[in-house]
């Protein structure tokens, strides 16, 4: 639509996760460093906390990525979508260790197999680094279960990590009694947050870079504190408007990116209406 007008070779704010886009900011690259140490550590429960937009999935795939380097020592299992059932996570686990099952295999026969899998990997001093995004929405129980996988004794005592991503609910559900041993055995926690203005430039001229743009700077000092009042920092939003600032450009045939192509992108969108408007308050008093 717009990339051959501004000499990109492809869109610069898509809302898919794309490691090519990671960009090392303080806070991301810190919970990226300490993420990768924790695991060296080898805690079976470590949680990753962010807003809904604050780059869980992509920093999620970013380590998965990381830990190809280490087919050696881990192997990695992903679930992003954790509504299932205690048996259904076990499916979902059996599926992703590539374990052969008849699809009307029991409960307790899938754990079986499961569990013979994890000793013979860690048989092979390798360790299941399972990473579980959008955790806050996991039934209890199933949860549970997957604590109850951690527990099983192997030779290399850590034969299954497991990382929650999730927003903050997680926290309230990991305070439930039923979950308390769980918590005990949380190893790491870290916390995703907003990027900050400075931060918000560097985001919004990194992604333009990877999508190939080498002109001067797109985005003109007020646009980009429009963008960070209404985003408040989330990169998802900052994606959106971002894109949407971008076609307003477009269609009015212009090469940079004013404040009011940001403003015309904020009042399209519910949620950048809202923070521009608290933000707007918080001036105000």
């Amino acid at each position: 639509m717009y990339i051959q007008h501004f000499g990109m070779a492809q869109y610069p704010f898509s809302l898919t996760p794309n490691t090519r886009y990671f960009l090392k900011l303080p806070n991301h690259q810190k919970v990226f460093t300490q993420l990768i140490k924790a695991l060296d550590d080898q805690g079976n429960f470590i949680k990753i906390i962010g807003e809904v937009g604050t780059g869980k999935t992509m920093l999620c795939r970013k380590v998965l990525h990381a830990l190809e380097c280490h087919k050696k020592r881990y192997i990695t299992a992903y679930i992003p979508h954790p509504i299932l059932s205690e048996e259904g996570i076990m499916h979902a686990l059996a599926e992703e260790l590539s374990i052969e099952r008849d699809p009307y295999i029991s409960y307790f026969d899938l754990l079986r197999l499961i569990t013979a899998e994890l000793i013979n990997i860690s048989a092979e001093n390798k360790s299941v680094i399972l990473f579980i995004d959008e955790a806050q929405a996991m039934p209890e129980e199933t949860l549970e279960a997957i604590h109850l996988l951690t527990n099983i004794e192997t030779a290399n005592e850590n034969h299954l990590q497991v990382v929650l991503f999730g927003q903050p609910e997680l926290n309230q559900l990991l305070d439930r009694l039923v979950l308390s041993q769980l918590k005990r055995n949380l190893m790491f926690s870290f916390q995703l947050t907003a990027l900050d203005r400075d931060g918000l430039e560097a985001y919004v001229a990194h992604r333009l870079n990877k999508a190939g743009y080498n002109g001067p700077q797109m985005f003109t000092k007020k646009a980009l504190d429009s963008l960070f009042k209404g985003s408040a920092g989330i990169p998802r939003l900052i994606n959106i408007l971002s894109h949407k600032a971008l076609m307003a450009a477009f269609g009015s045939g212009d090469q940079f990116i004013e404040e009011d192509h940001v403003d015309r992108a904020i009042i399209d969108t519910e949620a950048a209406r809202k923070k521009k408007s608290f933000a707007a308050g918080l001036f105000a008093s």
